[in-house]
């Protein structure tokens, strides 16, 4: 086996170890997936100004986020149905994050419960937020709230589902319904269908115990519809249900960070749902310099970062963390717990070596002077 040098080599290894339908819900985006490629393209688009004859002996790779310093500048993205990738994946996913230090932020659309995660796992918990029956959410929230988790993040980019054609061609949905073709895919990838005779399919674990009082709240439930109604007055509405730190995900406009802010979000996460919602998508660090240049809270980033270097041009051009998802679930398809934390510690190599290839010994030193925008890909 050849060794796992870079997350492209943890992304091949997914690949082989799970069955074609299920990479392609992992690795999928919008349509022709031009903005899936856009968002690696911007990334490409920045090079580095290196400055040299600097003490980099030492470097320091922590930054701070909210109050407190975080040993490197990461968070676990929200991701859905993880345990269809691993036998309870979002259970590995929590405890990998805990033991590294890092915040995890557990999605609606979870194959374990808001109370299992807390149970499972002592790190700093998040809990992301759909709006699909604004009943149901504040049932949601109510129970992040009794669970200790410390941070709401509301995401708002998806008002009705992308259109993802490899999802559609493999008649992917939940509950699984399995076609012969999925079932040979499954039989022909033994230790995915091991795991899954023994653990089940996975569910959407935070929905299972939930008692729709009407008509119209069981017809979003079993939908999985968003709420398109849901607007400004919304935000305004969940600031007031939830009393801890709030962060609306899906912005890419600094008037809609201006505003989330001035309705009391406490930061905001620049995102395109990693290429899955719409295609041809402006890419979230093609925004980042404008929010950051607007509003004074912290500001997260995601979507189609690979690479150590690619979250150091994120800090230089103003972000204060980077959500990780595929990257780390590459890690979490290919071997589990011990693929998230090789994921994470060559992340924080990379990271690290890009430090001193630019002269800086703190990624506090980071800044625009380091970089340059807009260089042919």
């Amino acid at each position: 086996m050849k060794p796992l040098i870079n997350v492209d080599d943890y992304r091949e290894a997914a690949r082989r170890r799970i069955p074609q339908f299920v990479f392609d819900y992992l690795e999928g985006g919008a349509e022709e997936e031009r903005g899936l490629r856009h968002n690696r393209e911007a990334l490409a688009r920045i090079r580095f100004k290196p400055r040299r004859l600097r003490d980099v002996a030492r470097r320091d790779s922590s930054r701070g986020l909210f109050g407190k310093r975080l040993p490197v500048p990461f968070v676990v993205a929200p991701t859905g149905l993880n345990g269809l990738l691993w036998p309870r994946g979002d259970l590995v996913l929590a405890k990998a994050a805990a033991r590294n230090g890092i915040p995890f932020i557990l999605s609606t659309a979870s194959s374990s419960s808001i109370e299992e995660v807390a149970r499972a796992s002592d790190g700093d918990h998040w809990f992301q937020l759909y709006i699909i029956h604004r009943h149901l959410a504040e049932q949601l929230v109510r129970r992040a709230r009794a669970a200790d988790y410390t941070t709401l993040v509301l995401t708002v980019d998806v008002v009705k589902n992308g259109i993802r054609e490899r999802d559609l061609r493999n008649r992917f949905g939940l509950p699984l319904r399995i076609t012969p073709a999925m079932l040979w895919d499954g039989l022909t990838h033994p230790r995915w269908g091991t795991a899954l005779l023994r653990h089940g399919a996975p569910k959407l674990a935070n929905f299972l115990h939930i008692e729709p009082e009407n008509a119209e709240v069981q017809a979003a439930l079993l939908n999985r519809s968003m709420d398109a109604t849901f607007d400004w007055s919304g935000l305004t509405w969940l600031r007031d249900l939830w009393p801890h730190r709030l962060i609306v995900k899906g912005i890419l406009t600094a008037e809609d960070a201006m505003a989330c802010i001035r309705l009391g979000a406490d930061g905001v996460v620049l995102s395109n749902h990693g290429g899955r919602q719409l295609d041809d998508c402006i890419a979230p660090i093609e925004a980042l310099s404008d929010v950051r240049n607007s509003v004074p809270t912290p500001i997260l980033i995601d979507s189609g970062f690979r690479r150590g270097s690619d979250i150091v041009k994120a800090l230089a051009l103003g972000a204060d963390a980077v959500m990780l998802g595929r990257a780390l679930l590459y890690g979490l398809a290919a071997r589990g717990e011990a693929g998230i934390d090789g994921v994470i510690a060559l992340l924080r190599w990379q990271l690290d070596t890009t430090l001193a290839q630019i002269g800086c010994a703190s990624l506090d030193e980071v800044c625009m002077d380091h970089i340059m925008v807009g260089v042919p890909a």
